[in-house]
C-alpha cells in the first residue's frame, strides 16, 4: 500500500511537500515516481528516483522548483515542491516500479496510491 500526504490548497509562489509512506513494500528494490493528473489531462511523470544511486529525472516544467528523495530507513519517499504555480494544480501520485531503470511514462509503474490534491490559486 501507497499513502500520499501532505496536498492542499496554496497561493502561487508557495510550497508544499507530499510524503508517499509505504507498506508492504521493501522501497529499496524500487524506481519511484511521483506522477500528477489535471482534469481532462494524462497522467504524466513529474519526477522519478532510482534505487540507490540518486539519479533523478524531472519533468522540464518543474525543474528548479520541485525535489525528490526518498528514505529508504523509513519507506518513505518526499516530493519538495516549492514556487507553485497554477498550472501545477493536479491530484499527485506516487508509484513504484521494479528494477533501477528511471521510465517516466506511467505504464511502467506496477504500484500506485491514491493520489493527493494539490491545488495552486489565490
Amino acid at each position: 500500500q501507497l499513502v500520499e500526504s501532505g496536498g492542499g490548497l496554496v497561493q502561487p509562489g508557495g510550497s508544499l511537500s507530499l510524503s508517499c509512506v509505504a507498506s508492504g513494500f521493501t522501497l529499496d528494490y524500487y524506481v519511484i515516481g511521483w506522477f500528477r493528473q489535471a482534469p481532462g489531462n494524462e497522467r504524466e511523470g513529474v519526477s522519478c528516483i532510482s534505487r540507490s544511486d540518486g539519479r533523478t529525472w524531472y519533468v522540464d516544467s518543474v525543474l528548479g522548483r520541485f525535489t525528490i528523495s526518498r528514505d529508504n530507513a523509513r519507506n518513505t519517499v518526499y516530493l519538495q515542491m516549492n514556487s507553485l504555480k497554477p498550472e501545477d494544480t493536479a491530484v499527485y501520485y506516487c508509484a513504484l516500479k521494479a528494477g533501477n531503470e528511471i521510465v517516466t511514462g506511467p505504464m511502467a509503474y506496477d504500484y500506485w496510491g491514491q493520489g493527493t490534491q494539490v491545488t495552486v490559486s489565490s
